[in-house]
């Protein structure tokens, strides 16, 4: 075989490559998510889109607007469709019969701030343990290891529930820190209005001064819906602490005042997004990724650095 016909065969092999069809413009990808009411979600959606559109991509962007169930009926529809992938944000063991019909079609499905599963090619998220650690930590600090906690928490997605388990071990490790209230607002508004609501509650049933010393939220709505209470119970000079995680914009705002809403964590929602379109170009091109979870690097917000 002279040297000639190796390189056209060589040349043939690579049109031929999973990644060349991949790659090409046009490419069909599914995002399926019932939550794109919360501004994280927007974020990292908006940051695949855009990354999908430097790589050619077509993506089709479908909201089942907090129907969790609808959801396992998108993800069957577009494996139907043979897209070349399916990004969800969702818990996969919610969706599973979706997964299965994705595996049976052929067609790969990534999870973009889901959970972790064999089901998935990969998960791109950020360590809500980390997250975790740091906000229930800084309220078990500020306390000084005393104090009722009201915590907001939703255990039906994954990367919130971890979240939760691990403020739960924080403040159980702290004998004077109490839980008075483990509440799971209604998100399919955002969940600021619902979390002011259930707020309003809790402050009507524990009156006293004192009575409340932090507010522990898994994500910044709760914050901020127990934030609008606490002001317009008139009941923000008790020193009230209030964390949230995802430092979006709105809870940056609050954070900077220097007031009862003092600490969140940003997530790098952009770049979520981004590493997820990566992740999804580096499978289609042929590449075996490894890591079942992909962690993308958060940081702790204060006052200090709400602006920045």
């Amino acid at each position: 075989m002279n040297r000639r016909t190796m390189m056209a065969m060589g040349m043939a092999a690579a049109m031929l490559a999973p990644g060349a069809a991949a790659q090409a413009a046009g490419e069909k990808i599914a995002v399926i998510t019932p939550y794109l009411a919360q501004p994280g979600t927007q974020f990292y959606v908006e940051a695949f889109e855009a990354k999908a559109k430097e790589f050619g991509w077509e993506v089709n962007v479908i909201d089942t607007k907090g129907d969790v169930a609808a959801a396992v009926g998108r993800i069957e529809d577009a494996a139907n469709q043979k897209v070349a992938a399916i990004v969800i944000n969702v818990d996969p063991a919610q969706v599973q019969a979706g997964l299965e019909a994705a595996k049976t079609a052929g067609v790969p499905v990534f999870g973009m701030d889901a959970g972790a599963t064999p089901l998935l090619v990969t998960n791109v998220t950020s360590n809500g343990y980390a997250m975790a650690a740091d906000t229930a930590s800084y309220v078990t600090n500020r306390l000084g290891g005393k104090g009722n906690v009201v915590m907001f928490v939703f255990d039906a997605f994954p990367p919130v529930q971890q979240r939760g388990v691990i403020a739960d071990a924080i403040f159980k490790n702290s004998p004077d820190i109490k839980v008075l209230d483990r509440v799971t607002p209604d998100v399919q508004d955002g969940g600021i209005a619902d979390s002011r609501a259930k707020m309003e509650a809790i402050l009507a049933a524990n009156p006293e001064k004192g009575s409340i010393a932090a507010v522990w939220a898994a994500w910044d709505q709760p914050a901020l819906g127990a934030l609008q209470a606490i002001e317009a119970a008139g009941r923000t000079g008790e020193g009230i602490v209030i964390t949230g995680i995802d430092a979006n914009p709105q809870a940056r705002e609050a954070i900077a005042t220097g007031g009862n809403f003092e600490a969140s964590v940003a997530q790098d929602f952009k770049g979520i997004g981004a590493t997820t379109a990566d992740a999804v170009k580096r499978h289609l091109a042929g590449e075996t990724i490894r890591q079942r979870v992909i962690y993308v690097p958060t940081r702790l917000v204060t006052a200090a650095n709400a602006k920045d």
